[in-house]
């Protein structure tokens, strides 16, 4: 009886005029959301997400739910993500002035080791002295 519903059901869809869209549809809003700094759909983030969805009588917090507890572990490996990455550009910033540093001790070394004008020559250069 079951295989009977089933087929006559499919076969009544394929004959039907409507169709069945199974796009994602473009979420209502998401652009303004983006453009004033919020997430971009209601369900991201916020009190509808954050917050339990129950606390007992007596006023104890609920025990958390697993979707809770995932966002959680999501914005702790983000925020470690962030500390090291952070971490890397300042190594990087160090190294490179470091680096311009020895550039220019080089530099000045190489015209410490230059030959230095002599005689009438040193003369002519430093008239003041």
């Amino acid at each position: 009886m079951a295989a009977v519903t089933r087929t006559l059901c499919c076969s009544v869809l394929r004959h039907s005029s409507r169709q069945l869209s199974t796009t994602c549809g473009v979420q209502a809003g998401e652009k303004w959301r983006k453009e004033h700094g919020l997430a971009r759909s209601g369900t991201e983030y916020g009190p509808l997400t954050d917050l339990p969805d129950w606390s007992f009588a007596d006023g104890r917090p609920a025990p958390p739910m697993k979707g809770m507890l995932r966002r959680r572990q999501e914005r702790e490996a983000l925020a470690r993500r962030i500390v090291m990455l952070s971490s890397e550009v300042d190594r990087g910033m160090e190294r490179w002035t470091e680096k311009q540093e020895e550039t220019k001790r080089m530099e000045e070394h190489k015209k410490s080791l230059l030959l230095k004008p002599k005689g009438k020559l040193l003369m002519k250069k430093n008239p003041q002295s």
